[in-house]
């Protein structure tokens, strides 16, 4: 167990839900779960370090068609509204491909910016931790 992870980390990702509204409908990603947001925008050619937490899960929500994103050995370019989970361990990117891309990210247990160990990254920035 990594001392990063002191609150309940979700294994599989949590239900999500459509609710239906006079005006339209809602979805809800977190549903009365503690749970860290994000919003995550990477510039034009930039990309963010192959990286992995032990102490959180995430789920990324892609805002804009066109980011690419890494989970594990899978690679997709994403469209608006695609979501992606990250199992706590699991390796990941996030890409631009030559313009601004938006991602919301929903962290599950213990979001610390300490808790990252990055594989490869642009900006020569430590193996572990901020």
């Amino acid at each position: 167990m990594t001392h990063f992870a002191t609150k309940p980390i979700p294994i599989d990702r949590p239900d999500i839900s459509w609710t239906h509204r006079p005006w339209g409908r809602q979805k809800q990603y977190a549903y009365n779960q503690e749970c860290t947001v994000t919003y995550i925008v990477v510039e034009p050619d930039h990309r963010l370090s192959l990286q992995s937490h032990s102490g959180r899960a995430e789920l990324w929500i892609a805002l804009d068609d066109g980011a690419i994103v890494q989970v594990g050995d899978d690679v997709f370019t994403a469209k608006a509204g695609d979501e992606f989970w990250i199992p706590p361990g699991t390796k990941h990117r996030l890409s631009s491909s030559g313009y601004r891309i938006r991602v919301l990210e929903v962290g599950f247990g213990n979001w610390k910016q300490e808790d990252i160990t990055r594989y490869e990254d642009d900006y020569d920035r430590p193996r572990e931790g901020e």
